[in-house]
Order: C-alpha cells, then sequence, then structure tokens
C-alpha cells in the first residue's frame, strides 16, 4: 500500500467514524453499513489503522459521506442526524429504517438512498 493510499484510508475512517457518532449507530450497525466485521471495524476506528480498505469500502464511505452532507443540507437538527435511523414510509423503505435497508442491500441500495437524498434536495 502506498503513502497516499493510506492517507485516502485514514481520511475515508475519520469522515466515516464522524458520521457514525453523529448519527449514533452502534457498533453492529457501523461495522455492517462498512462492509466489516465487527472485529475488523473494532481495529480499524482507532487512529493509525493500517489495514486496506476495498474499493467497495471506500465507494460506501464516499456515498455516505453524500447522504449525511444531503441530509445536513436538507433538514435543520436533530432530523438530520436522526433521519438514517427512523422507520421511513418513502418508496425505497416501505417502513423500515434507511440503515436497514442499506446494510441489507449493499453498496447499491447505498448509492440509491444517496440519490434519493440528492434528489430531495434537488426538488424532484
Amino acid at each position: 500500500m502506498t503513502f497516499e493510499q493510506d492517507e485516502i484510508n485514514a481520511a475515508a475512517l475519520e469522515a466515516y467514524g464522524r458520521i457514525i457518532r453523529a448519527w449514533k449507530l452502534s457498533q453492529r450497525e457501523a461495522a455492517a453499513l462498512a462492509d466489516m466485521s465487527e472485529s475488523r471495524w473494532q481495529r480499524a476506528r482507532p487512529t493509525g489503522f493500517t489495514g486496506t480498505l476495498t474499493h467497495d469500502q471506500l465507494l460506501r464511505f464516499s456515498a455516505i459521506v453524500g447522504i449525511y452532507a444531503g441530509l445536513e443540507q436538507y433538514f435543520s437538527d436533530p432530523l438530520a442526524k436522526t433521519w438514517f435511523t427512523r422507520p421511513n414510509t418513502g418508496p425505497l423503505f416501505h417502513g423500515a429504517r434507511p440503515i436497514d435497508v442499506a446494510i441489507a442491500g449493499g453498496l447499491p441500495q447505498i448509492l440509491t438512498i444517496r440519490n434519493y437524498v440528492d434528489a430531495l434536495n434537488c426538488g424532484a
């Protein structure tokens, strides 16, 4: 792994860590959303993680940052911080929590949720 890749991994983990704290996700939810085992997530959390993040995980983190930013732009607090973990009757969620839909559907569903939040902001 290159120095540049180490910096990218560190920045991605730092941003993701801040978001999961803001959303008050459990360790199980944070690990599942990142497509990691809970033990790997525990190792990845501290500063200085030297493991490798997959392309899939980096895309997940990027999309989650976009979801977070979009929610912060569209909603005021506390809804911006709780939207992802509240039951939602929107067409993608059918009463489920967005986080559960994202975990179950993996990266494709996370990207779909990102597009959904972007559409909210664009008035689509």
